[in-house]
């Protein structure tokens, strides 16, 4: 149809919202490069998406004409990285037009907390939001000497290590992991099976445990840090989370990163003890 000369199209949006099926996974992949602590939680989907098609379809790109943007992955947790102010709104969009169902909203607490304030009138009301959790590293030995006691788990040791697992969860999250299937058994017997799995177990019972959560772009993420109630207070997860973190640069990766509720002094405080820095602040948004 003919326009007439006042009349003009509309402009093209500068802003892109794919998924990683129809853009360059060279560049995904450099974009998490630049900021491995920060992507860790994706970069695992990320490296395994640069061997085969699996799973694209979860990865939301953001493209400007300046080149990539952001990313969003849309598993079964919502993880935002990087994306400009600008585009929110667009990925925002996006995620709502797929009608993804996610379990949670984590990552760096900029992006989670601008993108929650946009999906929040069409969300299910949340179990919890933490807009404040310290993310820390370190890229050294640990300070403190390691517990000689904490070991790698086996297949032996899963009747007493399970109720732990359940335990921390349930104390972290506010509900059983069991109540919603068996993919959190599956996930325990995975890492425990993959040697990401350490833990002091005495007298048929778990004193300390922590597993490595995520392994990706030269980084480890500690998660599931868990003390026997009973015993805490005695410094046992100091030389604990030395003992996880040597074994994890020694045979995993270099940098060994973790995020804690701010308010969990007592576990910042033992983080720092053992060598941890904080270098930016997580979010998380639980359903």
């Amino acid at each position: 149809m003919a326009r007439w000369p006042w009349q003009t199209a509309a402009a093209p949006s500068p802003i892109l919202v794919r998924d990683a099926r129809y853009v360059d996974m060279g560049s995904v992949l450099e974009f998490c490069r630049h900021r491995p602590v920060d992507a860790a939680l994706l970069g695992e989907h990320v490296e395994a998406m640069m061997a085969g098609p699996q799973l694209r379809d979860q990865l939301l790109c953001v493209s400007t004409p300046g080149g990539l943007a952001g990313l969003c992955w849309t598993g079964g947790n919502m993880v935002p990285l990087g994306i400009e102010p600008s585009a929110m709104p667009d990925v925002a969009a996006e995620i709502r037009r797929r009608a993804r169902r996610y379990s949670s909203i984590v990552g760096p607490a900029d992006g989670v907390m601008a993108l929650w304030e946009l999906l929040a009138p069409d969300s299910p009301q949340p179990r919890d939001v933490r807009p404040d959790q310290p993310s820390m590293v370190i890229t050294t030995d640990p300070a403190v000497e390691p517990d000689p006691a904490v070991r790698l788990t086996t297949d032996a040791d899963f009747d007493v290590l399970m109720p732990a697992c359940v335990s921390m969860f349930t104390e972290e999250v506010g509900h059983s992991p069991l109540s919603v299937g068996g993919g959190y058994e599956r996930r325990v017997r995975s890492l425990v099976q993959s040697k990401r799995s350490l833990a002091r177990i005495e007298g048929g019972r778990v004193v300390f445990k922590a597993e490595l959560g995520t392994v990706a772009l030269g980084v480890t993420q500690i998660q599931g840090v868990w003390v026997e109630p009973e015993l805490r207070g005695q410094g046992i997860a100091r030389g604990g989370m030395a003992a996880v973190v040597a074994y994890a640069r020694a045979h995993v990766a270099p940098t060994v990163s973790l995020y804690v509720n701010s308010y969990n002094t007592a576990a910042i405080r033992t983080y720092d003890e053992v060598g941890f820095r904080q270098v930016g602040t997580f979010a998380t948004v639980l359903f």
